[in-house]
């Protein structure tokens, strides 16, 4: 579905290409500066880059901004918005490129994935009375709703760069099942992401970067070995089996 040739901006990050299809979970990992964000960037059809995305054979630049928001949606990292607006109304503005809805399409979708996030006694709130978290979560809602099968059967993938930062464990565990659900209704998930444990039972494949180049990619069993591991995060790792899962212990 995704095909990404020579992907590049140099020095952030050297020629990289890889391929995505519908329904797959894809974790780009690394250290801090390997190049994560500016590749998801890339992927949103926002920045400008070396190299070719296309998406089902067309060139993602031949899409415009109003095409690239029914095709996808793309969550940068946290910021919060100078101006003031109340939750339910954020969330309508993420609907806004898809026209007009069926009013009880919209409440069932926002009813559905914020009752998924936790976030459904948050809807009268102001933004900026949230806490990080809520933010957090508010965020990932609407673009979740940009993407949501019932509201737009345009969609093609999700882009999220460290959904989980400012989450806790909880609301963590409860990001990723909403990833899962929105993964088995065809929709490609692309994120960067920092747990390496949560990568490697979530994700169907991965792309492991350091200093803006591919060390590896592929599934994430084959991909996140101990000796690769160590070597890009420079830090001792264990690796065990727990109930049939593989765990990773950070043991400097």
């Amino acid at each position: 579905m995704i095909n990404a040739h020579n992907l590049a901006m140099p020095p952030r990050l050297l020629p990289l290409s890889f391929d995505i299809q519908r329904g797959e979970i894809v974790h780009f990992i690394g250290p801090n500066g390997s190049g994560k964000s500016t590749a998801i960037s890339m992927l949103s059809g926002l920045v400008e880059a070396q190299g070719s995305v296309t998406l089902e054979g067309r060139a993602l630049v031949d899409y415009d901004l109003s095409d690239l928001a029914r095709l996808r949606s793309y969550l940068a990292q946290q910021d919060k918005p100078a101006f003031s607006v109340g939750v339910y109304h954020y969330l309508a503005l993420s609907l806004s490129a898809l026209g007009d809805l069926p009013a009880e399409n919209v409440q069932a979708a926002v009813e559905e994935i914020c009752g998924a996030l936790k976030i459904m006694d948050k809807l009268s709130r102001n933004i900026q009375q949230l806490s990080g978290g809520e933010w957090q979560r508010v965020r990932l809602a609407g673009a979740c709703l940009q993407v949501w099968p019932t509201l737009n059967p345009e969609a093609k993938f999700l882009l999220l760069d460290e959904p989980a930062a400012a989450l806790d464990i909880g609301q963590e565990a409860t990001m990723y099942k909403l990833i899962r659900n929105i993964a088995a209704q065809g929709i490609a998930v692309i994120m960067a992401n920092h747990d390496l444990n949560r990568t490697l039972r979530e994700a169907d494949k991965v792309v492991l970067l350091n200093n803006g180049s591919c060390v590896a990619q592929g599934e994430a069993r084959d991909v996140m070995t101990v000796e690769r591991l160590e070597t890009v995060f420079a830090t001792q790792i264990q690796r065990i089996e727990h109930d049939g899962q593989s765990c990773l212990l950070f043991t400097d």
